[in-house]
């Protein structure tokens, strides 16, 4: 594995996302490679707890668009009218039960996030049991402006409706401390501080048996899972219907006329109905 790096520190299983030349964004290798890092930790019984962490400048910026929006991926997570949807879903749904894996494993994993957690990047970080956020690292899911839909769901088991609807509503970023404030995340601290904190619950969790760590996991997950389950397989459908959509497929022609950054620029300022296919009209 290259784009997902897995060592053992003692009793700490480290698991680093490794394309910093794109922030870690997600291709189709990583959430692969991601699964069999947490399959190795996990059958190892002297790792009592995993560290997911992200190389470079960012934990991950979501999907590697590039790769993907632009037509170079094998995965096919854009396709050609007729869409397929069952195509779709096996491959994002693929993807989702990679992330999960995190969420699943016996043991506990903390996510340190810094920089970004965006996106796809988000849907990692919050499979993760407890995630420790820089005060001014930023996590949203910008693509439910259009084109996108968090195949995980997991920002309603986290925030509860209300809160996951504010985010889901508006795609916006927030920083650690927001994110820590509304309960997405177990706390924030400052971005100096961040290495320090994440290692010492690491150091106090790996002084507990696996399988006290294993059962007290399970019972919690237990609580809901079988919730979770049911919106991700929601979830990955309308994913795909948002990437299809007569609003998707505009986004994705505007994609084509003036690039890929131009056209996220527009949908994150919210100055362009991607229904009429126009910028908004600022004197209506």
């Amino acid at each position: 594995m290259t784009k997902v790096l897995y060592e053992k520190d003692g009793r700490i299983g480290r698991i680093t996302l490794n394309r910093p030349e794109v922030m870690n964004a997600i291709d189709d290798d990583l959430p692969r490679e991601l699964a069999a890092a947490v399959a190795e930790a996990d059958q190892d019984r002297t790792v009592h707890v995993m560290i997911l962490s992200g190389a470079g400048r960012a934990f991950c910026a979501g999907y590697d668009l590039a790769y993907y929006a632009e037509g170079d991926g094998r995965g096919r997570a854009t396709q050609e009218m007729p869409w397929d949807p069952v195509q779709d879903f096996q491959f994002m749904w693929a993807n989702t039960q990679a992330f999960m894996s995190l969420f699943r494993a016996l043991k506990p994993v903390i996510c340190k996030v810094h920089g970004f957690a965006v996106a796809g990047g988000s849907d990692i970080a919050l499979c993760a049991d407890v995630v420790i956020m820089g005060d001014n690292a930023l996590i949203g899911y910008m693509p439910t402006r259009v084109w996108g839909c968090p195949t995980t769901a997991m920002w309603v088991h986290r925030l509860g409706p209300e809160k996951a609807k504010r985010m889901m509503f508006t795609g916006d970023r927030i920083n650690g401390r927001e994110a820590a404030d509304l309960g997405l995340v177990l706390k924030s601290v400052s971005d100096d501080r961040l290495d320090t904190e994440v290692e010492a619950l690491a150091a106090r969790m790996a002084s507990v048996p696996i399988n006290q760590l294993a059962m007290q996991k399970m019972v919690i997950n237990s609580a809901v899972e079988a919730q979770i389950n049911l919106t991700q397989r929601l979830a990955t459908v309308f994913d795909g219907i948002t990437r299809h959509s007569p609003e998707g497929v505009n986004f994705m022609t505007r994609v084509g006329q003036v690039g890929w950054k131009q056209a996220v620029r527009e949908r994150d300022s919210g100055e362009f109905d991607w229904t009429n296919y126009r910028p908004f009209d600022s004197s209506s």
